[in-house]
């Protein structure tokens, strides 16, 4: 059996945790058109008869503008020094443009496959895919150019039959029961920030963050409350809405994809709480064991 680590890696907002879900055809990695929603490293497990992937799904690599943005970049480079195949995912929709070139230039010189998948050509006209590749494989020599819709499947079992070709170990790396390296309570409060960031649009900063700060099992359901943390007043009004409504709405969305996951009846509690001062905010994280990049 053979194996191997893949790292997908783009400009943000191309499709990389889109790509990842379908890839195994289960939601890990939360999605949104709010550039930067990724912000922690995901792993996600391929397994089939011969092979065994590791997919991680990375933040978008980019020129940092704050503090966030430079750890998430640091955290995008050291992963793709580490793997041993690299998926550059680029938006067909648009021009290559210099996000595009940013990412390529970090890439082009390490000594790996690098497979440039051609993402969203559901959204262009298939007359003009030939053309495409051609202007592609000009920009660098890649080991495989693939076209791709993560959002409908094309073309994704071509995709990891290609990708078969490169995995350089044999052997297994994880148990082949391990699906991921993310945590159940890590995704959950993952999943309720992907409807807020969906719901709320640009009002509400990326950089929201949620905790699951209860989890109990009964019989017939599980109780869950998860906290919304902002860092300031207007926000938590944003989130809240008029008459409780916005966060009424995040609920019900979000206990839909929760009780997918868990595979059980979900009974979901939403606050919000305002914590200014970033130092409280590790604090408190840290007390029920999340982290983020920051």
């Amino acid at each position: 059996m053979k194996s191997g680590f893949v790292s997908i890696v783009g400009r943000p907002n191309v499709g990389k945790s889109t790509l990842l879900n379908t890839l195994l055809e289960r939601k890990l990695a939360i999605t949104s058109d709010v550039s930067g929603t990724t912000r922690n490293i995901i792993e996600g497990i391929y397994n089939d008869l011969d092979s065994q992937i590791v997919f991680i799904d990375t933040p978008g690599i980019h020129k940092p503008v704050n503090k966030l943005g430079s750890v998430m970049n640091n955290e995008s480079y050291h992963i793709i020094d580490e793997v041993d195949i690299i998926l550059f995912l680029v938006d067909v929709t648009k021009e290559f443009g210099k996000g595009d070139k940013f990412v390529l230039d970090k890439i082009k010189d390490l000594k790996k496959p690098v497979l440039l998948i051609l993402n969203k050509i559901d959204l262009i006209d298939k007359r003009n895919l030939l053309s495409l590749i051609t202007k592609y494989s000009e920009l660098y020599d890649f080991s495989e150019i693939i076209p791709v819709s993560s959002l409908k499947n094309d073309n994704i079992t071509d995709l990891i039959t290609t990708i078969k070709k490169y995995l350089p170990r044999e052997g297994i790396l994880y148990d082949p029961e391990t699906i991921t390296n993310i945590s159940r309570d890590f995704y959950i409060a993952e999943v309720v920030r992907e409807k807020l960031l969906r719901f709320t649009k640009d009002e509400v900063p990326h950089t929201v963050t949620c905790v699951v700060e209860s989890f109990e099992e009964l019989e017939n359901y599980i109780d869950i409350g998860v906290l919304i943390i902002v860092d300031r007043e207007n926000l938590k009004k944003i989130i809240i809405g008029k008459n409780g409504q916005m966060l009424k709405k995040v609920g019900i969305y979000a206990r839909s994809d929760i009780e997918e996951f868990l595979g059980k009846k979900v009974n979901l509690k939403t606050y919000v709480k305002v914590i200014e001062d970033w130092r409280e905010k590790e604090k408190y994280l840290k007390e029920f064991g999340f982290y983020e990049l920051n």
